[in-house]
């Protein structure tokens, strides 16, 4: 089941989508895999601290966030990964580590790597462990309105 926010998101902007019901899985490489799905089109949504305050990354599931070049990149300011327990509730609609990559739903910024850009689509947990939402790249940019970065590097 999509989290009701996302949902409502998407029906209300009349987004083209399609939604995969795959096995429980918890990282980002085994829903990929379950979704039949590669991981670099596997967008995972990584929970950070931006100068204190919660932010999301969002990333090919087949990388690793560089915290140094995303504080470069933004700045200079602090960036470290947030502990489940700083952003479990700022996500009451979905199962913890399976938020969908919209920020603005939950009053956060999102930051996108430019390598899931361009053509074709990528897919992304819709809430649960196991729902999933595939759409082109520019449809979720058009919806999500992300600040694209160049940032992580491959696992």
């Amino acid at each position: 089941m999509l989290s009701p926010r996302l949902h409502n998101l998407l029906d209300a902007r009349n987004a083209h989508y399609s939604t995969l019901t795959h096995d429980r899985t918890v990282t980002a490489a085994e829903t990929a895999h379950a979704a039949h799905v590669g991981t670099e089109r596997f967008a995972k949504t990584v929970m950070l601290k931006v100068d204190g305050k919660l932010a999301m990354m969002v990333m090919p599931a087949a990388y690793r966030i560089d915290l140094s070049r995303l504080s470069r990149a933004l700045a200079g300011v602090a960036v470290e990964l947030a502990e489940e327990n700083e952003f479990r509730d700022a996500f009451p609609d979905c199962e913890v580590g399976a938020m969908p990559p919209f920020g603005h739903l939950y009053g956060l910024p999102v930051y996108v790597d430019s390598r899931l850009a361009g053509p074709g689509e990528i897919t992304f947990n819709a809430g649960s462990h196991t729902d999933a939402v595939s759409m082109s790249y520019a449809e979720f940019e058009k919806l999500a309105e992300p600040e694209v970065l160049w940032l992580a590097h491959v696992m």
